[in-house]
């Protein structure tokens, strides 16, 4: 088979919507003869590009955003959805859960088909065959974190031994693979970082921050150990990624122009899933929930160019507010018409139309975002939050104060030992995270591995749990068996030895 039909094979099936679920346990539907598929660099690389395209398959990118964002407190849903991604945010999944099957598929897509790739390529190859290699490897690790993160508990809670998912390697004849049990969280979290240690050691070829690179793999290695609270190697790899000389903070109107920027021109940007003008998903965009309006950005009502259900939460945007100046209060656009913020009336009390523009206007395209994977403020903050609880307060607050002063903050808005207050360092570091990445799914995990609880009380579709509705609060502590997701129900009935979650 020569590379160029690979190449369009597999690009028409990685960029195919609607369901995700596959034929046969984890065989992708990309999936090509492993004999003729790959005989030479150009083959890898044609199927490379194939891989790649898969995250942007809704089935996976929207997907799993809604089961990574939604869960939080930083939104607020403002009517019921007949879309299953109103269980998310409630908390009342179900084992047929669209998103989640949808993710589940989509991911295990991704990783067996960058396993065909990792098994063919040596690791004496040449250096564009072990980039390759290298990049297929991260993919896998990505994939695998992604899906512990979703369906299995946080690392802390029970030192790893808890059930994670089923590690999906290279070798495996396809009765193991449709026979694959849930390895732990451990095991999930040491094969993640084994592969990511390996895709750093193999890739050297500079590349856009839409792949992966050396300095991709630290900066999720970072992340990674930092989840498993080994906080020395956690700064070890935000470090190797802050000082590498690649990346930089962007600033002022930059800074708040960020989401609108295509990846390949923004500097703090380490790893993004880029969409292109001619990949507008219209109203199946994420920022279609978030956002309604027209091209320059003014907000408009609900149904314009986008559905407009979820917003900001009273909380964050009250939380915002105590530091106006603050200039991350750009990536929420209020509703305003004829003077007055609009309130989304489908609720009693209603919601406030708080728009979110963090997945809109990407070079002027309303509902066109590339969502971001990991940027480098990122990295100040796991610096950050490992130096809290290693008892380093000077160096955490140093890096805090780099990315406040960045967001317009100064004066008494930066933080010193002397005016913390009752706060704990912890708590300002875990503040901050929320401030700066808000809406890019990290609010439920940072709160949850901190063994802190999601306390909502402001208007939003969780008050349809309570009874009156009327009553605003919910509180799901970190060791609620909900804070994960069922494992799909298609997937255990395929499976004998895949265990379901409580």
């Amino acid at each position: 088979m020569k590379s160029r039909s690979i190449y369009k094979y597999m690009l028409i099936g990685g960029l195919a919507f609607g369901s995700a679920s596959c034929e046969q346990y984890f065989e992708p539907a990309t999936s090509i003869d492993e004999e003729s598929a790959l005989t030479n660099a150009a083959d890898v690389e044609t199927a490379t590009i194939g891989t790649y395209a898969v995250l942007l398959n809704a089935a996976y990118v929207r997907s799993v955003h809604f089961l990574m964002e939604f869960p939080s407190d930083e939104i607020a849903q403002g009517q019921s959805s007949s879309d299953d991604l109103t269980r998310a945010y409630r908390y009342t999944h179900i084992n047929t859960s669209t998103h989640a099957t949808n993710f589940w598929g989509q991911a295990y897509k991704v990783i067996a088909a960058a396993n065909k790739i990792i098994a063919y390529v040596p690791d004496d190859a040449s250096v564009t065959l072990k980039q390759l290699k290298g990049e297929n490897l991260y993919l896998r690790a990505m994939m695998h974190y992604n899906l512990v993160r979703v369906f299995g508990k946080p690392y802390p809670q029970g030192s790893g031994a808890n059930p994670g998912v089923p590690l999906l390697l290279e070798g495996l004849s396809d009765e193991e693979k449709n026979t694959i049990a849930r390895s732990s969280v451990k095991e999930v979290y040491d094969s993640v970082i084994a592969d990511l240690q390996k895709a750093a050691e193999l890739m050297n070829e500079p590349k856009s921050n839409s792949f992966a690179s050396k300095e991709v793999a630290l900066a999720l290695l970072s992340r990674v150990y930092l989840y498993k609270e080994d906080y020395e190697n956690a700064v070890k790899y935000a470090s190797l990624v802050i000082d590498s000389g690649r990346y930089s903070l962007t600033e002022g109107n930059a800074f708040t122009g960020y989401f609108q920027t295509a990846p390949a021109s923004n500097p703090e940007t380490i790893f993004a899933i880029q969409h292109t003008k001619v990949q507008d998903r219209g109203f199946s965009a994420i920022g279609s929930m978030y956002f309604s309006g027209d091209a320059s950005g003014a907000p408009q009502g609900q149904g314009v160019s986008g559905w407009a259900e979820i917003y900001a939460s009273q909380k964050l945007v009250d939380f915002l507010a105590k530091n106006p100046s603050d200039l991350r209060s750009r990536f929420i656009t209020p509703y305003i018409k004829d003077g007055a913020l609009q309130y989304n009336q489908k609720l009693n009390p209603a919601t406030p139309m708080y728009y979110v523009n963090k997945y809109n206007l990407q070079e002027g395209v309303i509902n066109l975002s590339s969502p971001v994977y990991l940027r480098l403020a990122e990295m100040y903050l796991n610096r950050a939050e490992a130096n809290a609880k290693l008892g380093k307060t000077g160096l955490a607050l140093e890096d805090i104060n780099r990315l406040r002063t960045r967001a317009g903050l100064s004066g008494d808005a930066l933080y010193s030992v002397a005016n913390l207050g009752s706060k704990s360092v912890l708590d300002v570091v875990l503040e901050e995270r929320w401030l700066e990445l808000a809406f890019e799914g990290h609010r439920a995990y940072d709160l949850f591995r901190n063994n802190r609880a999601m306390e909502r009380n402001y208007p939003g579709t969780h008050s349809l749990n309570n009874t009156p509705t009327t009553d605003l609060s919910q509180k799901v502590l970190p060791t609620d068996p909900r804070t994960i997701f069922y494992i799909p129900q298609s997937e255990i009935d395929r499976n004998p030895n895949l265990a379901q979650n409580p």
